[in-house]
């Protein structure tokens, strides 16, 4: 059975082919596939140094400056929210800032390279006084806090991340045992209660 991921490339070949007539060469498909824009994005899988509370966090803030609603943050939005944030850019630091992150060179950010800002930011691969590092700073997404933090490279996150799922599992079996608990005792006050009852009946 096929996977998500590939379900949703074949789709997206699909749709791509209708946008073309049809008419494109396999090199031309092949190329198109192998650009960051055109692979199919899933931020679960390719940013797992964060919670998925933290990916929701990130999206819903894109979402919120997306006004054109196109997936996309361009320059005047960014402006609008830099702005929001308290703090200002020039029109030249907005274009430096998606020019650091902009991938596939369109001059405004799809939700990976926002994405891309988050993970620069943990890594302290920030400039500290550029307007990314602002954004950052500024949101009210902390990506300091989950074991991040001082992860120079991929690697060393992506060591954490397992790390932290181990203990979100760790969590959610406690969690479970603690309700498990609970019922029982709620059972055994039941069934005293009941002992207490025939006790005084006549």
């Amino acid at each position: 059975m096929a996977t998500d991921d590939e379900l949703a490339s074949r789709l997206n070949r699909r749709l791509r082919m209708e946008d073309d007539g049809g008419d494109t060469t396999p090199e031309q498909t092949r190329r198109r596939e192998q650009s960051p824009c055109m692979r199919v994005f899933n931020p679960y899988t390719e940013f797992k140094e964060f919670s998925r509370k933290q990916i929701k966090d990130m999206e819903k803030m894109f979402r919120q400056f997306d006004a054109g609603h196109d997936g996309f943050i361009d320059l005047m939005e960014l402006k609008l929210m830099m702005e929001k944030l308290g703090a200002p850019q020039t029109h030249l630091g907005l274009k430096n800032m998606i020019k650091e992150v902009d991938e596939d060179f369109d001059g405004k950010l799809s939700f990976r390279e926002f994405l891309l800002i988050f993970r620069k930011a943990a890594a302290g691969e920030l400039e500290e006084d550029s307007g990314l590092h602002a954004l950052a700073r500024l949101s009210e997404i902390d990506v300091s806090i989950e074991g991040v933090k001082g992860a120079k490279c991929f690697f060393e996150a992506k060591v954490q991340a397992i790390n932290h799922g181990s203990r979100f599992e760790q969590e959610i079996k406690a969690e479970q045992e603690e309700k498990k608990r609970q019922a029982e005792e709620k059972e055994q006050r039941k069934a005293a209660f009941k002992e207490l009852q025939s006790a005084f009946k006549p």
